[in-house]
């Protein structure tokens, strides 16, 4: 049995999706081959000799991109079985599923694979249907990840301290899933409100290998590494121990940041340089609406409390949703500019358009209902519309001028400045001047990592 494992893309990261199941099916004898098309072409020899073909969709644009790789899989090899697995696999199941997908697995998908491959060998039939769950949430015994055949550390997204300073990044994951029910959020269609965590001894050994492979720095792709707040501590606290030049970023809710912020010296002492966090917003009203299980203030306390620390965080928005007005973006812009984070936020992150997946716990709220305009099938998305058009007429500039600015490599400031233009203008208002920071600047590099953010 051959096995073709695809990879469209993962922000720039070594997909810790193709390695952990490649192991899974290596041990049991599986022929596989890794793909990450981010990184290379399709290579349609190993594509036309393939009894199955899987391909990793963690997010909207991997899912969007791998519908139209399906396309050249089918017509390079008519009989090889299709599967798509990930998060974004069953909540597109009927779109996928139309476009030949033989088998969906979402959740803990490594076991479904496994279980896919010795059915198939067993029945000799490329097409046979699907037996496994669409989502297993079974608590699975993890295997170290066989990362043999992708493109080594060096080649991804890389940690950045400064114009000279550059740090090849590694990838890996010590849970998955979420506690949380954050309305917006594409997890929750399939964990809803669980988590599964991935040994300590796993990825410490993970962490190792990349290491050995060159990697400097490691991010976590946990949806939120406080989780489990008794498996990431004990986690870092021993790859500390193991590798003291090592440093690493996490993403962690502000809730979490603000109820276990005695272990934030902890990430500091371990090497943690960065804290990612999804604020989305700082009006409450739409943070009420998103369920984000925080305030504008917690926001404010939670960035306050890191930085007396030492630790950067890295907020992230949903800078345009249907309850953003154009006098909304404009206070967004304003608490950057005053919290002095203009430079430690990524500009797409201030183009950001809420996302509809199907799914959405947001569809079945009367809030949404009045702006929702049908779904988009090409798209994999609701469309909704803002009553006010001179805001989609603004995210669409916003978009505009971070895509052009970073082709023309300004910096997050400059490119700050610009949208801060753009949105005093869009509502009919003189331009100010940017403000000035009313908390101290930070001194020294803002580490940030060089890949676009898009979900």
């Amino acid at each position: 049995m051959r096995v073709v494992l695809i990879s469209t893309y993962e922000m720039g990261r070594q997909p810790f999706g193709l390695a952990s199941p490649a192991a899974w099916l290596r041990q049991a004898g599986v022929t596989v081959v890794c793909q990450d098309l981010s990184r290379s072409r399709l290579d349609r020899r190993e594509v036309a000799a393939a009894d199955v073909v899987a391909f990793y969709v963690p997010m909207h644009t991997a899912t969007r991109i791998a519908a139209h790789v399906v396309q050249h899989v089918k017509a390079v090899n008519p009989r090889a079985h299709l599967c798509f697995y990930g998060l974004y696999a069953p909540v597109n199941e009927a779109f996928l599923r139309s476009v030949g997908a033989h088998t969906i697995l979402g959740g803990e998908f490594e076991s479904g694979l496994l279980s896919l491959i010795r059915r198939l060998q067993a029945e000799q039939e490329s097409t046979a249907q699907q037996l496994e769950p669409v989502i297993s949430l079974e608590r699975q015994r993890f295997v170290v990840p066989d990362r043999q055949d992708l493109p080594p550390p060096f080649t991804y997204a890389r940690l950045i301290m400064g114009p000279e300073q550059q740090h090849i990044t590694g990838y890996t994951e010590a849970s998955r899933g979420c506690k949380h029910l954050c309305r917006h959020c594409p997890i929750v269609p399939v964990y809803e409100g669980r988590f599964r965590i991935v040994q300590r001894d796993v990825v410490l050994q993970d962490i190792r290998q990349q290491v050995a492979a060159g990697a400097e720095h490691i991010t976590f792709g946990d949806p939120d590494f406080f989780n489990g707040i008794g498996h990431a501590i004990p986690l870092v606290q021993a790859l500390h121990a193991e590798f003291p030049q090592l440093t690493y970023d996490v993403t962690i809710k502000i809730e979490h940041l603000l109820r276990h912020a005695e272990h934030l010296p902890t990430l500091r002492d371990t090497g943690c340089l960065l804290v990612t966090s999804a604020v989305e917003a700082v009006q409450d009203h739409i943070l009420h609406v998103l369920d984000k299980g925080h305030t504008r203030q917690d926001f404010l306390e939670t960035l306050g409390l890191c930085r007396r620390v030492g630790l950067n965080l890295n907020p992230t928005f949903v800078a345009f949703t249907p309850w953003t007005s154009l006098d909304d973006y404009i206070e967004l812009l304003t608490v950057l500019a005053a919290q002095d984070l203009s430079a430690h936020v990524a500009p797409i992150q201030l183009a950001m358009r809420l996302l509809l997946p199907a799914g959405s716990k947001l569809l079945v709220l009367p809030e949404m209902q009045q702006y929702l305009a049908g779904f988009d099938a090409s798209g994999l998305t609701h469309r909704w519309s803002h009553p006010d058009a001179r805001v989609d007429q603004l995210c669409d500039e916003a978009l505009k001028l971070v895509q052009s600015g970073e082709a023309e490599e300004a910096s997050r400031p400059e490119i700050f400045a610009r949208l801060w233009a753009a949105a005093h203008k869009a509502a009919g208002r003189p331009v100010p001047s940017v403000p000035a920071p009313v908390v101290a600047p930070q001194r020294g590099p803002i580490p940030y990592l060089n890949e676009p953010w898009y979900c």
